[in-house]
């Protein structure tokens, strides 16, 4: 079977590859907290995307990549539980943005901004950082041969931003529109933190709806 980036809790992961990139989704616990092993396909080397929960499961999933950090999207409680045990013995550097270190269950081991690049074996990996979901959320922008793939976190999912404050809204819509889906084509491959799949193309023409109505 093809990828289409349906997982089940706990069940078992899809893998992708498109060009230079390879992505590995799967899901744990009862939040489906959705986890993403991003990696170069050539040298293996790669980042893990939220250290959510089940730390066994997820260093199944790592096992023979060359995993430089634990990225997070954010810091709410359900994507940082497994954040201990992969920190330790033998540990994994933790980075993410300094705006949610009051949610982060320790210290970072790098602060990341919106911009930079990091250099993941022949993969480019953009930070973008767009706050309202909270105040530190960053998404991921990796340019496979085939088409963009953005790992969104609590930010974006098919139907809509993620969950806000009503004075945290426009800034988290803001942010989107600037940032994703004025500058990104259509074909872009959404991954989010919780559920199925979407893409740019896919959530482009609801945006005024999202707007209208104020979630």
């Amino acid at each position: 079977m093809g990828y289409d980036g349906h997982v089940e809790p706990d069940g078992s992961w899809q893998d992708r590859t498109d060009g230079p990139v390879f992505i590995r989704k799967l899901s744990v616990e009862e939040m489906d907290n959705n986890v993403y092993v991003v990696a170069c396909v050539r040298t293996k080397q790669a980042l893990l995307v939220d250290a959510a929960a089940r730390p066994e499961r997820l260093r199944e999933a790592i096992e023979g990549f060359d995993v430089a950090a634990i990225v997070q999207t954010h810091g709410h409680w359900d994507h940082v539980r497994a954040w201990e045990a992969l920190a330790t013995g033998p540990g994994l550097p933790v980075w993410g943005h300094p705006g949610d270190a009051n949610l982060f269950p320790a210290r970072l081991d790098r602060d990341l901004e919106h911009g930079e690049v990091l250099q993941v074996g022949d993969l480019e990996v953009e930070v973008l950082h767009t706050p309202g979901h909270t105040p530190g959320s960053l998404q991921y922008l990796a340019h496979g041969d085939d088409r963009p793939h953005l790992l969104t976190g609590d930010s974006l999912f098919p139907g809509g931003p993620g969950r806000t404050t009503p004075e945290t809204f426009g800034q988290l819509m803001d942010e989107l529109e600037a940032k994703v889906f004025d500058r990104l084509p259509d074909n872009t491959w959404i991954y989010p933190g919780h559920g199925d799949d979407t893409t740019i193309g896919a959530e482009r023409p609801s945006l005024a709806e999202w707007r209208a109505r104020g979630w």
